[in-house]
């Protein structure tokens, strides 16, 4: 069983993020989605470096393999989201949040305003 590390490069987020808006792609499809592009044999080394790492798999479709990620993007956005919080303020929520907040200048959409409250507020009662 393939061994998920959760470290992925910038490169390696571009063609995760290429495979996620697509729903699944060819390692072509992947090399014209992204900026600055590889070669396609670079291309193909990184979807296999992916997919030792647990986060794609491959169907085949005719002569080609088709990419397709292994799970949901909801999923990744959390897990990737604990990292950053981890590494970068100490693990603390509040502090991410109130970092995300001053980027802003302290800004926020009114709709945006009312969702944060609803989840603090839920948060509170558990």
């Amino acid at each position: 069983m393939k061994e998920k590390s959760h470290r992925l490069t910038r490169r390696e987020r571009q063609i995760m993020d290429v495979i996620y808006g697509r729903g699944e792609a060819s390692a072509a499809d992947v090399q014209a989605a992204l900026p600055d592009a590889p070669g396609y044999s670079a291309v193909r080394a990184l979807l296999r470096i992916l997919e030792n790492k647990g986060f794609l798999k491959h169907r085949e479709d005719g002569p080609r393999y088709l990419y397709l990620p292994t799970q949901a993007v909801e999923h990744a956005r959390r897990s990737a989201l604990k990292q950053i919080v981890s590494a970068f303020f100490e693990g603390s929520l509040a502090n991410a949040v109130a970092s995300l907040v001053d980027a802003n200048d302290g800004k926020l959409d009114p709709e945006e305003l009312r969702r944060l409250e609803a989840i603090i507020k839920k948060a509170k009662s558990k």
